[in-house]
């Protein structure tokens, strides 16, 4: 599998997600600077972490017209993946890739701690590393991660099983405290229709080694590994 991450002024996961993508797939990813026009040949592009232009504007809103982003959306236009976490989740729906937006969280103030999440949706090459209805924990660290959609668009999630991970309190149960932003319906993570872009505020990549407090992030990527190669 060949990964290309691209990289915003302002990232700071992008070596995280280089680390991760290495160690899965045997080889680095490409870096490839927001400044660029088009990506070179992959199979997976990941958009990370981190605070683009500075989160400056709107989140997300000035990194997604950043010149890559063209062939970016070109490039999941052709088939090829796409995940996006955190900041990138945000870059992701703001250029039109996933539906939704990004508010601040609920309480007003950054949510840094590792939360629960169900796998929701295992039938897509990011999540079929998991079981359905499988916890998992992952840390989040941001300020705008309350996911907001129209009631129409909400449905349309779950009707068509996009919605890929819930913040969920213990081992089933979702809402409560064990949501730390406020999003509709406890929502973590969603799929596009094709299942080819996956946004999510958790960080996978930062729970992908034991140094790091955790692996459940890994099968994310060994899975796209397999998939993709």
């Amino acid at each position: 599998m060949k990964a290309a991450v691209v990289v915003f002024p302002g990232s700071n996961c992008d070596r995280d997600v280089m680390v991760a993508l290495e160690a899965s797939a045997g080889r680095a990813p490409a870096m490839v600077w927001h400044d660029e026009t088009a990506l070179p040949a992959c199979d997976l592009i990941v958009l990370p972490g981190g605070f683009a232009h500075g989160d400056y504007l709107r989140v997300g809103a000035m990194a997604a017209r950043s010149p890559v982003m063209a062939d970016v959306v070109k490039r999941v236009k052709e088939g090829v993946h796409v995940l996006a976490i955190c900041n990138g989740f945000q870059v992701a729906t703001e250029a039109g890739l996933l539906p939704g937006a990004l508010m601040r969280n609920a309480g007003l103030r950054f949510v840094c701690r590792w939360v629960s999440l169900r796998v929701d949706e295992a039938g897509s090459p990011f999540t079929a590393g998991y079981e359905a209805g499988q916890v998992v924990r992952m840390p989040v660290a941001h300020h705008e991660g309350n996911y907001c959609a129209d009631e129409e668009t909400l449905a349309r999630l779950e009707g068509e099983g996009l919605v890929a991970f819930r913040y969920v309190g213990g081992a089933a149960a979702a809402g409560g405290e064990a949501n730390p932003n406020g999003s509709a319906a406890d929502i973590a993570g969603v799929l596009n229709p094709a299942r080819t872009v996956l946004g999510l505020m958790p960080h996978p990549e930062r729970a992908a080694e034991p140094a790091l407090g955790g692996t459940d992030g890994r099968p994310m990527f060994d899975h796209l590994v397999e998939a993709l190669a």
